[in-house]
């Protein structure tokens, strides 16, 4: 194994599990209330876990814009420049969730109203809602400190955030709601520790590790128009692209629905394969933005080659177990998700397109890596808007076509080709920009 495989192996693991943590602090809580003896305290945590992490998604850009401009700044050894995007970032980290806290209201009625739950789920969504949004300063705080440690090539100090944040969830949770005989509130307010529990720790490893950049700081020019206006640019660019993102998806759950609580499940279950594929994707993505973005505000193109070359050679090698494995396993790990006879004989005429999806997402994990870590972020959002014009065009253009029976296989189409063009245009974007940019500046 060469230095670069090991390279990115050390950030790419540590994500990885990080990635598989991050799922189970919302299972918890469904867990806990699914034996509170009635079905409403389930759907009002499902509906409170939707919001928040719809919300969060989108203001995933102060983890993705931190960990580019980090890494960026670390290679060029501008050290002063590193903690001045970690204040930056914790700044407007800290400035929207004080806004979020200020406008819980209206945001509460527009996210009920896109979610529309039943009246009976409503009180106790509300009552989650009020409670866990004052996480929100410990959470967004988090996304730029996490950011930042990717940026600085660490991702085991993440990981271990997010596996504490699990143990102190459940510690906290199985407390309040079985010690001192709390419901719903409970379990919110365990999860409001867990938040706040993992961003004092975070703080603390900062310091512990990272605390001789002290003598770097330095707070002049850290809020200049120059700078904060890259700033902003990174991530304005983005929060649209993950607005795509949140588009498709959105979109994609609601078709599914349209066509029946059969279909909505078979989906349901299947995208579940995706998410698990994208959880090990993910650990390649994060070592491209570490290494990539590195290597790249060095200027070193002979390290930026050699380190997209083995992560493309790592997604070959991933994408062709996953296939194997959803090839040869995928109906018993349906089995194993569900039980419900209806639904296990509807997700066998579905199964094969899961077999197509990981080769089919696998440039775009890449090339997102990529272009965060190098802040080639418009590229992400051009791709990204395209391809979500196509998943549109594809879906609505196959139904006019296909008969109403095949909608379903006319949504996955489009899923599928969404992807894939989400890689193909990312490749063009690069041969195109970036790397006519690194040949401007090797001529100089």
């Amino acid at each position: 194994m060469n230095i670069r495989d090991r390279q990115i192996l050390q950030i790419a693991l540590p994500s990885i599990v990080s990635n598989i943590t991050v799922p189970l602090l919302g299972m918890i809580d469904v867990a806990i209330v699914g034996h509170m003896g009635s079905p409403v305290y389930i759907g009002a945590v499902a509906v409170g876990s939707m919001i928040f992490n719809l919300v969060y998604w989108l203001f995933g850009f102060l983890r993705m814009g931190s960990s580019g401009l980090t890494s960026q700044a670390l290679g060029r050894r501008d050290l002063t420049e590193v903690t001045r995007i970690l204040i930056r970032s914790m700044a407007i980290s800290l400035g929207i969730a004080l806004t979020m806290i200020v406008l819980q209201r209206p945001l509460k009625w527009l996210m009920f109203w896109l979610i529309g739950p039943t009246a009976d789920v409503v009180t106790y969504a509300t009552t989650y809602y009020y409670m866990v949004i004052w996480g929100a300063p410990a959470m967004l705080g988090l996304y730029s400190l996490s950011g930042w440690f990717i940026g600085m090539q660490n991702t085991r100090i993440p990981m271990f955030i997010s596996i504490m944040q699990n143990i102190v969830n459940i510690l906290a949770s199985l407390t309040l709601v079985y010690g001192f005989g709390m419901k719903i509130e409970g379990v919110a307010l365990g999860t409001v520790i867990a938040q706040y529990a993992g961003f004092i720790v975070a703080l603390g490893l900062l310091l512990r590790y990272y605390g001789r950049l002290r003598s770097y700081l330095v707070l002049k020019g850290t809020f200049v128009r120059e700078a904060m206006g890259r700033f902003f640019n990174v991530n304005r660019d983005i929060f649209l692209r993950t607005l795509c993102l949140v588009a498709v998806n959105l979109y994609f759950t609601s078709a599914g629905a349209r066509s029946g609580a059969v279909i909505l499940s078979v989906n349901t279950v299947l995208m579940q394969l995706y998410l698990f594929f994208s959880y090990f994707m993910d650990g390649f993505a994060y070592a491209g933005e570490a290494l990539c973005g590195r290597t790249y505000g060095a200027k070193n193109w002979m390290a930026f080659r050699e380190t997209l070359h083995r992560l493309w050679m790592w997604a070959i090698f991933v994408t062709t177990v996953y296939t194997m494995l959803y090839i040869v396993g995928g109906s018993w790990i349906v089995s194993i998700l569900t039980d419900e006879p209806e639904v296990l004989a509807a997700s066998r005429d579905y199964l094969w397109w899961i077999w197509l999806i990981p080769a089919a997402g696998a440039a775009a994990f890449i090339w997102d890596g990529v272009f965060i870590g190098i802040t080639a972020t418009r590229g992400m959002l051009v791709s990204s808007f395209l391809s979500t014009l196509i998943f549109f065009a594809v879906y609505n253009l196959s139904l006019l076509i296909l008969h109403h029976s095949l909608s379903n296989h006319a949504l996955w189409l489009a899923m599928v080709l969404y992807l894939i063009m989400r890689g193909i245009l990312q490749s063009i974007w690069y041969r195109q920009r970036i790397v006519t940019t690194m040949g401007t500046y090797r001529g100089r």
